[in-house]
């Protein structure tokens, strides 16, 4: 039996081979000469993704495979688009000079750069944090840790999996690290689309996580940080040490410290809360995001910093009142606010350029950038510490004046350093007498040649003789032939062209070895004291991350001073009280989104817990109830954040928890109907009110038939009425039969956003005012959105049907003897024998455990027993 040929490999491809089975999961960019170059799948990958041409190697040889490549300069280009289509990128670099061996080059990945773990410009983006996430999976309780990697900031917490869903949304991970075993559990619990890795089992352990953050931080235990009882998020710590090792990411000192996310410390709000109120991101293209509107941040540190306070609006009173005071002090001081400001707009992103240094990936240029951003800080804090004011003079004495890195840039670089080593001309003059004088010989060659070309023309009378260079044998003498005659006997000649000869001669030879010699030790002398530069910022790194972050403070409070100035916002007042009462409260995003001249319609709202605890709003749709909803969770959010607010005036009494149900978002990919998702959503607020919550409903029950929703709706409303936190409630509904709710239970008060009837159409005032609206002007509305005239005029005739032949007066009389007791609803009298069971199976039913899907079951289940019947 004739052996298989086996498949030739050539050493290259073995070389290959070797290093990209230790990195399976990971583009292998392989450098050869000049290139970065795919193979395989990697190359078909990378041709659709660059959009670059895919050859082959060996092509029709037993060795063909796929070839794609670019050139290695192009890296910072084609890297990014690699990174953003989400996969991991292995950087395979020549360990050694081809021109030094005989042998195949040495080859290793000296970077592994992932979605999670990039310093890359091109890749970050300034406004933005870039986070790594890794999730444990605990028998109770998840753990969870995130790490920017490119501004060394360590958070971890833990809790269930709700909270854990909120963190995610707000602190949008761009990777997410998972245990193997738990890879379903992760897509059930976190459907949304993120970038995960899954690591191997033994990685999420208590004592590695614990040993391997211990060892970084070269502490003890973990009680200095805080996060010592934290067993699943330090489990969750120690899984992202453990990827940055396999990364090649070995230079982390700019990972000082690790925090914990407080759960208590902050405004709850469930992921559905932060989409529907449009915090980061619009639900439509067209929308515009709340953070958007209110970022009037400077600094890339202070743009980040804010997005953080917005994920994280606080519960503590004396905090928000002194981020107030600093707000009212920059908004009266005008000197102060024009000179910070313009004191920001010299600082480059420190936080970033810090950590450059510390894993060394910092250029020359970037170097001077943080030498100047320090500079930058000085008048800032000079300023900040003759202030009046407690806290912002507190925060000038914080800061840093870091002088001697200032002075050590400034004596070491020049002020136009390179983006890069290797381009030279780095190092100042000064600093290195050695470098000082091989400088002198190189600068003086031009000065040498010429002496040398004048000596030689009048020794040998050639006067067209050329002194030239060139990379095969370097430097030499031209002579044209008609002079070829007069060359001296010791030349010698080293080419001959059609028209001349080139010749060197002794002393050239000497002076080539000396100049080239020269630039040489020149590049090697400059990056030898650039190293040297930056092993001694590494000492400052703390006192500069601090710096960054101060200035982030800064920048976020004089952001929120410019906002109200600029928008005519108003400092609310935050109290210990459970009441809420906005005066012309507006929205703070539609405001800014009308058409110029237009005014925005401001509307009162009160809220309390003993006498207008839920407000039902009716009105047609397109009135306004859904933007009366959000304004005021908005404006909630941002009197927590410590920021001024749209508003005449404003009084809030501190929110622990913000619940909003606005919109449908089906969720069919996963299987679930608009009412599932919408019954999900409310029930998961039913089951997590607190005595300070503030809860939105939007149209609740308006994914089901008319009846059911009437019910349902109904009984979410005296829910929220009877339940003992008396949980703050604006009810937006186009039910207007829920109307009839005040009569029967005293905090609950009717609203409407009133309209102007004209004869065959309609005005939106978009006014809130007391007392419910008796029909919705849906046919109104049909006619506005441009509905044909002939489907209006059918729609009228129906609906002119209806009413005659069904009044709403019978839904109403039904509403009205619903007996309120012990939270059950009674739509019919059970005295019919045929009933008998059901009664008993009622009263079996613990109601106070029971969601509204188990009630919406079991309500169809007595409708279909009524049917049969």
């Amino acid at each position: 039996m004739a052996k298989t040929k086996a498949k030739k490999i050539t050493p290259l491809m073995q070389q290959y081979n070797g290093i990209k089975v230790k990195y399976p999961d990971a583009m292998l960019l392989f450098r050869v000469g000049d290139f970065y170059e795919t193979f395989g799948e990697d190359a078909i990958k990378a041709s659709e993704i660059l959009g670059i041409i895919l050859t082959k190697r060996g092509a029709g040889s037993e060795s063909e495979t796929a070839l794609a490549g670019f050139p290695h300069h192009s890296l910072n280009t084609y890297l990014p688009k690699l990174v953003k289509a989400g996969l991991r990128v292995a950087i395979c670099d020549q360990l050694e000079d081809p021109k030094m061996t005989k042998k195949i080059v040495k080859r290793g990945v000296t970077e592994l750069v992932t979605p999670g773990v990039a310093l890359n410009d091109d890749i970050l983006q300034s406004k933005a944090n870039n986070f790594l996430a890794a999730i444990h999976f605990g028998k109770k309780k998840l753990g969870i840790s995130f790490l920017d990697v490119s501004t060394g900031e360590f958070l971890v917490a833990e809790g269930d999996s709700e909270y854990l869903d909120k963190l995610l949304q707000n602190f949008s991970p761009s990777e997410i690290l998972v245990q193997k075993q738990h890879k379903q559990q992760f897509f059930e619990l976190f459907p949304n689309t993120y970038h995960a890795f899954y690591l191997e089992d033994w990685i999420f352990q208590e004592d590695y996580g614990y040993e391997s953050l211990s060892n970084h931080f070269r502490v003890k235990n973990l009680k200095g940080f805080g996060v010592e009882d934290l067993v699943h998020g330090v489990i969750a710590g120690g899984a992202i040490m453990y990827y940055l090792s396999q990364t090649q990411h070995k230079q982390l000192e700019h990972i000082q410290s690790i925090s914990r996310i407080a759960e208590d410390r902050y405004v709850w709000m469930d992921r559905f809360t932060i989409k529907n109120l449009e915090l980061y991101g619009g639900n439509s293209e067209n929308s515009v995001s709340l953070l958007a509107v209110i970022d009037k941040t400077i600094s890339p540190m202070g743009s980040r910093l804010l997005k953080r306070w917005l994920a994280l609006p606080l519960k503590d009173l004396k905090a928000i009142q002194q981020r107030q005071e600093m707000v009212k002090f920059f908004i009266d001081q005008d000197s102060f606010l024009e000179s910070v400001t313009y004191q920001l707009r010299q600082i480059s992103d420190i936080e970033r350029l810090i950590s450059k240094v510390a894993t060394g990936k910092v250029s020359p240029r970037e170097t001077v950038l943080l030498k100047n951003s320090l500079q930058a800080i000085l008048p800032i804090k000079d300023i900040a510490e003759k202030s009046k004011n407690i806290a912002v003079k507190g925060i000038g004495e914080r800061i840093n004046d870091c002088k001697n890195v200032i002075d050590r840039i400034a004596k070491t670089l020049y002020e136009d350093a390179p983006v890069h080593i290797s381009k030279g001309n780095a190092i100042a003059d000064g600093v290195s007498e050695e470098l000082d004088a091989l400088r002198a010989i190189s600068n003086s060659g031009k000065e040498y040649l010429d002496a040398m070309l004048s000596r030689e023309t009048e020794r040998t009378g050639i006067s067209s003789l050329k002194i030239a260079f060139n990379n095969v044998f370097g430097y030499y003498i031209e002579v044209r032939n008609t002079h070829k005659d007069k060359v001296p006997e010791e030349w010698i000649r080293k080419q001959t062209l059609v028209n001349a000869e080139r010749y060197i001669t002794e002393e050239l030879k000497e002076y080539e070895t000396k100049i080239l010699g020269a630039e040489d030790k020149i590049q090697q002398l400059e990056a030898e004291i650039f190293s040297e530069l930056i092993h001694y910022i590494i000492n400052f790194v703390a006192p500069i991350q601090e710096n960054a972050q101060l200035v982030a403070q800064i920048d976020c409070l004089l952001s929120f001073a410019t906002l109200a100035i600029a928008n005519n916002y108003v400092r609310p007042v935050v109290d210990m009280t459970t009441d809420i009462e906005i005066k012309n409260g507006r929205h703070p995003v539609i405001e800014k989104q009308l058409p110029i001249g237009e005014d925005y319609i401001a509307n009162d709202v009160v809220l309390n817990r003993t006498q207008q605890q839920v407000i039902m709003i009716t009105g047609p749709n397109m009135s306004g109830k859904s933007a009366i909803l959000r304004q005021t969770a908005l404006i909630v959010l941002l009197a927590q954040m410590g920021c001024y607010v749209p508003a005449q005036n404003a009084r809030i009494g501190l929110v622990d928890k913000i619940f909003t149900r606005v919109g449908a978002s089906d969720n069919i990919s996963m299987g679930e109907s608009t009412f599932m998702v919408e019954m999900n959503e409310t029930a998961s607020i039913l089951n997590n009110i607190s005595d300070r919550s503030l809860v939105l409903l939007d149209e609740i029950g308006r994914g089901t038939s008319t009846y059911d929703g009437i019910s349902i709706a109904w009984a979410i409303a005296e829910y929220l009425h009877e339940h003992p936190t008396n949980a703050k409630t604006l009810f937006a509904t186009h039910y207007h039969e829920l109307n009839e709710m005040t009569t029967t239970f005293e905090r609950i008060k009717n609203f409407n956003v009133s309209v102007k009837e004209l004869d065959d159409s309609i005005i939106f005032l978009r006014k809130l005012v007391s007392g419910g609206s008796n029909h919705s002007f849906g046919i109104h509305v049909a006619k506005l959105a441009g509905m044909p005239s002939m489907v209006i005029r059918k729609a009228n005739k129906i609906l002119k049907q209806l009413e005659e032949n069904h009044t709403q007066k019978e839904v109403k009389d039904t509403l009205k003897n619903v007996q309120s007791e012990d939270m059950q609803l009674s739509f019919f009298q059970l005295d019919d024998p045929l009933l008998e069971d059901l009664r008993e199976e009622i009263v079996a039913t613990n109601i106070d455990t029971l969601t509204p899907i188990e009630a919406l079951m079991k309500l169809n289940e007595i409708k279909r027993m009524l049917v049969k019947k």
